[in-house]
């Protein structure tokens, strides 16, 4: 996630990301702007027609675009947002769950095993959301927490690892049935989290929404040029294709928000959140 200044106003005019949208969108600018140039070439050299246009077929459809956008940004944010929220909780109950085992639990070798395995819950949690647990990773986790390495899904295997050494701290008598009953409510907070991030990361925003808002995106800047030139003349050309970047860097904002868990720039920063989990499990258990 980039982190910025929100009152440095020339900062954020001029931030890279700003041109690395523009370089983006640079090859269907300069393709917008080439079909507006051919149009108003030949409206006004061959056909000398430069005075028939109207805007008014225009302004009704800026109209519906606008609440179109307008609905797009809210659900991509709102995906973002509930995203932020969850890994907030997630900080949070693994925290507790820390708090937790360091009051109720003695036994030293127990208490490394949730040392581990803990942090190891929110690193899956993050690479299950993402493309999957690289190899790499996945022997690391092995190593550090056995009993997992036939599971494909490795925050499931993680959370039924820590649920058979809860109850056997309970089988054993180390630990009271209301402490049991604490720690199972701990541990159902993650499995509650996670379940809501995987809501999140595989119910994308239905079809026909995506699919018309591009396609009016595009026969709305395809069409600007007959109902401007008539009044801008050439200068038709610069406003189509200024019209042409601020509507689809608005959508590009939007198809990088509504999937917050991946890498680009504008993602939620769970590198460092589970980061912080591990440091503040290993401190709290340390």
């Amino acid at each position: 996630m980039i982190k910025y200044d929100p009152k440095n106003w020339l900062g954020l005019v001029f931030h890279t990301y700003s041109r690395q949208v523009f370089r983006n969108l640079l090859p269907g600018m300069l393709g917008i702007g080439l079909l507006t140039a051919l149009i108003a070439y030949i409206k006004i050299e061959l056909l000398n027609v430069e005075g028939l246009s109207s805007t008014a077929v225009h302004s009704m459809m800026g109209f519906v675009l606008g609440l179109f956008l307008v609905f797009r940004t809210n659900t991509a944010y709102d995906r973002w947002w509930e995203g932020r929220k969850k890994w907030g909780a997630l900080v949070n109950d693994s925290r507790n769950l820390a708090f937790k085992v360091n009051a109720f639990v003695k036994d030293e070798a127990t208490r490394n095993f949730f040392k581990r395995a803990i942090p190891w819950y929110a690193r899956t949690i993050k690479e299950h959301l993402r493309q999957g647990i690289t190899s790499e990773d996945q022997r690391e986790m092995e190593e550090d927490v056995v009993g997992i390495e036939n599971f494909d899904h490795k925050p499931n295997a993680l959370a039924k690892t820590m649920y058979e050494r809860m109850n056997s701290l309970y089988a054993n008598g180390e630990i009271s049935g209301d402490q049991f009953f604490i720690l199972d409510k701990e541990l159902k907070s993650l499995s509650d989290t996670l379940g809501a991030c995987e809501r999140i990361k595989n119910t994308p925003i239905p079809y026909s929404y995506s699919m018309y808002m591009k396609k009016f995106i595009f026969l709305y800047t395809v069409t600007l040029p007959f109902g401007f030139i008539g009044t801008f003349g050439y200068m038709t050309v610069p406003v189509v294709m200024l019209v042409f970047y601020i509507l689809v860097s608005v959508e590009l904002i939007a198809e990088e928000i509504e999937d917050p868990f991946g890498r680009d720039d504008n993602d939620l920063p769970t590198d460092s959140l589970s980061e912080k989990i591990r440091l503040n499990v290993e401190e709290i258990l340390g």
